[in-house]
């Protein structure tokens, strides 16, 4: 099973739902999963259902300072539109739901492997393991909303969530996207520092 069987708990379209999952919270409502193209003047997330149907779409301009990120449904109705911002040493990205909800997550959740972050103005926790690579999301009262996995060594930053709160598909969906640039604007920065430590000796 690996070394990170125990908490890695990301699975394909079309497979069981992780076990460690079903011991931990039951059977999942829903399973949707994501794979991320990268083109010369957007970036696309796709994200498809256990059959491989499309049910959301995220672009992004590029270039943008802001990250500005759209989230569609299938038929192409407005889902979330996302932005990143920028405070003192730390970025956040804002989120507005289409029916006006709004709420933000801090880069500050990637400053040591396990932590909890707030997600200021839904009262909601994201308790991350970046070793696992896979992130819990808990309601105001500790209630399970959804889990995220990632795959292991992908080109393609391949994300599968397990959802356990179906009226909170809309909003796990924009968090997933949130979470996938997060990790990778933070992928991006590891990159930026070791080039420069490299071309530095």
């Amino acid at each position: 099973m690996g070394i990170f069987s125990k908490h890695h708990r990301f699975r394909e379209a079309g497979e069981q739902a992780n076990v460690n999952n079903v011991a931990q919270f039951g059977e999942p409502v829903r399973s949707l999963f994501t794979t991320s193209k990268v083109f010369t003047l957007h970036h696309r997330i796709s994200i498809v259902d256990e059959n491989e149907q499309v049910v959301y779409q995220a672009n992004t301009k590029f270039p943008s300072l802001h990250d500005k990120t759209d989230i569609t449904d299938a038929s192409g109705a407005q889902v979330a539109h996302i932005e990143r911002k920028f405070f003192s040493l730390h970025e956040r990205h804002f989120i507005t739901m289409a029916d006006g909800t709004s709420f933000q997550l801090s880069n500050e959740f990637f400053h040591i492997i396990k932590d909890i972050t707030n997600i200021e103005g839904l009262g909601w926790q994201l308790r991350g393991n970046i070793l696992g690579l896979n992130f819990q999301l808990y309601d105001a009262d500790g209630g399970i909303i959804a889990v995220i996995g990632q795959k292991l060594l992908s080109l393609h930053d391949k994300y599968c969530v397990d959802i356990y709160r179906p009226e909170a598909e809309p909003v796990v969906v924009a968090i997933l996207v949130t979470l996938q640039h997060m990790i990778k604007d933070r992928e991006a920065r590891a990159s930026s520092s070791s080039s420069s430590s490299s071309s530095g000796n």
